[in-house]
This record gives C-alpha cells, structure tokens and sequence, in this order.
C-alpha cells in the first residue's frame, strides 16, 4: 500500500518517507531510527555524528561554485507522536506507518502519520542523497525527542556545529515562515484516594466519551475543540449529584494532543439509576448541541460494566472533580502584539484514576515566559487546592522573534518571486525547537517553514500532495541563495 506513496512527486522525497515510516519510532525510544540514519549517513560516505543526547548529525561539503556560500543548518525532529483509535489495532512499537493517498492528502490507516516531522526529515534526507542538488555545505541535524520534552535539542552539543544559518523544517503551513514559537513547561498533579467497596443494591456503568477531533495541543488550541477530559469531568461532576462513584477515569494520552476520548467506571445505587440515566442523558445533549459545529460526531455512551472492586470515597472524589472543573483549558489569552496569536494556553492531557491514585497530566504553553509561569502557578494553586501534589518540569524557552532576520528577508523575496503574493511572517503556539537551539548557538540566524499539514497529533493527520511540490521547490531554491560568508 505504501507503494503508491513512492510514486508521488517529488519520488526522493517521498520515497524517503516511506523508508522513514517503516521504522517505528515513538518519543523516548528512538534506538532504531537513530540507527537507521547513522547507516543512512555512513551509506553515502558522508561525516556522521551521533552527540551524547542521541542527536545525529550528518555533514555535506558545498557543490561546485557554493564553497563560499555560509554553512546551513537543516534541522527537523526523528521521532513522532503515536495516537490510534481505540478501534485500530496497530502496535507502535513493532509496525511500520501503513498510509494511502486520498486525493491531494496522504493519510495513515487509523493511527497519526509522522508527516510531523517526517516530511522535514525525508526532506533533509533527500538532499543529502542527491547529486544534482546545488548547496553550500549542509549540516542535517535531526534531533530525538522533540515531541515530549525536546530533550534532544535541551542536549545537544554545543560545538558539533559550525552553520551560521539554520532553517527548521517543522513548520504545518506552506505559505507561512516562522519566526517565533511558544515555551512550554509540563504540570503533573498526583495524590492518592480512599476507597471502598460498592454498596449493595449498586449498578456499574462505564461511560465513555468519544468521537472528538483532537489535534495539536499548540497550533490546534485556537479552535475551540472538545476537551475529552473536560467533558468527562462534568458528566461525572452532574452524575455526582445523585449518589454516582467513580471506580476508574482513563482519559486521553500525550501532553501535546488535545484528548479526543475518555472512559469512566463509576457505580450507582439501583434506586438512583433512573435518575442518573437522565442527568447523564440531558447534559449529553446540551454538550452536543454546545459543540454542533466544532465536534459533530461527539458521543457520550452509558453501559451496564462488570461491578469493580472499590470506588471512590465522596470526600476525595469531591476533591477531584472540583478540581478538574477548576483547572483551567484552552486560551488563557491572546497575544496584544501579534493578531491571532494565542499568547499563554494549558492543555488537561491525561487523567488517570485508579489503585487509589490519581495523575492529571497538563502542558501549558506561552510565547511570554512570565505568562507561562503565570498559567503555570495558577493550576498549581488550583490542584493544590484539591490536596494534590504538583509537580513543573520540562521547561523550555520559547523563541523569541527577529524581524530584522538576513534570511528572512532572503526567504520572504524568494516565496513572493515564486508564488506572487506575500508569504505569512509568523510566530506560532506551538514548542519548534528553534528557541532551545538557539540557546546553544546565539548567532545562528534562523527561520521554520514546510508543507501543509493537518491533524497533527491525531489519527486524523494528513499531509498535502500538492504542498509537498512546493515546499520542495521553495526548499531547493532557498539552498541556491543562502548568502557569501
């Protein structure tokens, strides 16, 4: 099936791709694609470099004529966020990415796709294999761990590179160059429960919510989506008030997917079922109808389930609902210097309960760092609140924007020549490794761009034929004008 992906233009590109997608490589357990890209370096005779954090690097003397040309960076992440859904049966670990094409899109059956960063790095890849290419000396730097701390970029050596300009392929839309990004700082709150066993006379339901769009945590947090945590939380918040007891939550996965799916074991005592059957059905309704035009295939399901073995005592479960509902989601507040830009966002990720103890995972972002230890604290405040203990880690810079930028300008005036209107000058919400690299080499000049991708972060992940064409053009054509040293 992966066959009619090689066919498509550019082949190298594509074709790198699919190599690339045959390797499993979930954040955290990148062994085998940092193996793969050593022997893809080593292969074409080229300087490879593995640093302490796992970062590969390999190296490319100039072609003819471009030896006086400033070394370039090209630089894109390995590995790539694993979501499925719950009704695919794919194992991350040991499969390949299966894809297809769908019209101008190309696809992955039911899991994400890895065009995030994969196209960057199939890109990258593809340069390094040509013959025919013009380019200064190149550097491809691809880094592990981006999508779940960035500790690869945090790590990187700070003397295995030589490039003064460093171009970042990891941006999601092709007519925008990116010049700024969010920092980010992961909020983990835990604390334990008592329990009990179900009274007599008590009904066990799993209720499940399903059937959101997810999507990235960052760039997709503008929208609006449905937080399958969130709305889980009110079901059980509502639910409580006729007597209901949670036994279990499992809701959502990654810090940088907005959850799409969520389940709940809870019991009720038999004389209170009908009314928690019409609590449950009426806010379902009102949710629904709250989310019509952003979430039209949101469901909340309510099933008979096997009785467990202790739920949750009030007290406790009063505790975390209230402060679930307290947390804060989404848009904390808009950038007043940039149009359009969500400044400071949290995403509740992951909820878990159970065994008597409870994890809610968050991360929040911002483009202002005190902005982002402002929404920081202020969860941390509402958790402890809840008799939570909360924990602030994986901290990284945002990257902060230079409008004066020399390739900028260089990139500005080839997007125009090339495609006759004016490219989209931007920073973004999302975590680009940019500001961290940055901190490792202060005099890199440096800016992010790529194809058109959506769904980032979610089964629904696709990737633009058409764009890929002309990022590749856009791409070739920048190398060729990279500035004298």
């Amino acid at each position: 099936m992966n066959q009619e992906i090689r066919n498509l233009e550019p082949k190298a590109v594509w074709n790198k791709f699919a190599d690339l997608n045959a390797v499993p490589r979930p954040s955290k357990k990148e062994e085998r694609v940092i193996a793969f890209m050593k022997e893809f370096g080593k292969n074409l005779g080229l300087e490879t470099l593995e640093d302490k954090a796992g970062n590969v690097i390999i190296k490319k003397p100039a072609t003819a004529g471009m030896e006086d040309r400033k070394t370039v960076v090209l630089q894109s992440h390995l590995d790539m966020v694993h979501q499925k859904n719950n009704d695919t049966d794919f194992n991350f670990d040991t499969q390949g990415i299966v894809m297809h094409v769908d019209g101008d899109w190309v696809r992955a059956k039911g899991t994400t796709l890895g065009a995030d960063n994969g196209l960057g790095v199939a890109t990258i890849m593809a340069i390094l294999e040509s013959n025919d290419i013009e380019h200064p000396s190149i550097e491809g730097l691809f880094t592990i761990d981006e999508e779940t701390g960035m500790t690869g970029a945090k790590n990187l050596d700070d003397s295995i590179l030589s490039g003064e300009i460093l171009l970042n392929l990891d941006t999601e839309e092709d007519d925008e160059i990116g010049i700024g990004c969010a920092g980010g700082i992961d909020i983990t709150a835990t604390r334990s429960y008592a329990s009990d066993k179900p009274g007599v006379n008590s009904k066990a339901f799993k209720i499940t919510v399903k059937g959101l769009n997810g999507g990235h945590s960052g760039m997709d947090i503008i929208k609006g989506l449905g937080n399958a945590n969130k709305i889980m939380n009110r079901v059980l918040f509502e639910a409580a008030n006729v007597g209901m007891q949670v036994a279990e939550i499992n809701g959502g996965g990654l810090r940088n997917a907005i959850p799409r799916e969520s389940n709940a074991v809870v019991v009720v005592a038999e004389k209170d079922v009908e009314a928690f059957n019409s609590s449950i059905k009426v806010l379902s309704k009102a949710i629904q109808e709250e989310y019509a035009t952003l979430e039209a295939n949101l469901t909340v399901e309510v099933n008979e389930a096997e009785m467990p073995a202790k739920v949750m005592l009030e007290k406790d479960q009063s505790e975390l609902l209230r402060s679930i509902y307290a947390a804060h989601n989404g848009v904390f507040r808009m950038s007043p210097a940039i149009e359009g830009l969500v400044e400071t966002s949290n995403n509740i990720a992951r909820v878990e309960v159970g065994n008597g103890q409870i994890e809610v995972m968050c991360l929040t972002r911002s483009s202002v760092e005190s902005g982002k230890w402002d929404l920081a604290n202020t969860l941390k405040s509402t958790f402890e609140l809840g008799g939570f203990d909360v924990n602030l880690s994986g901290d990284y810079p945002g990257w902060a924007p230079n409008p004066d930028s020399g390739i900028l300008k260089v990139m500005e005036n080839l997007y125009k020549e090339q495609n006759g209107e004016e490219a989209h000058v931007a920073a973004c919400h999302a975590g680009l490794e940019c500001g961290i690299l940055g901190s490792h080499y202060p005099k890199m000049d440096m800016v992010s761009f790529g194809p058109t991708i959506r769904g980032a972060h979610s089964p629904d992940e696709r990737a633009s034929i058409s764009s890929m064409q002309k990022f590749w053009k856009f791409t070739l054509a920048a190398l060729k004008e990279i500035p004298k040293k």
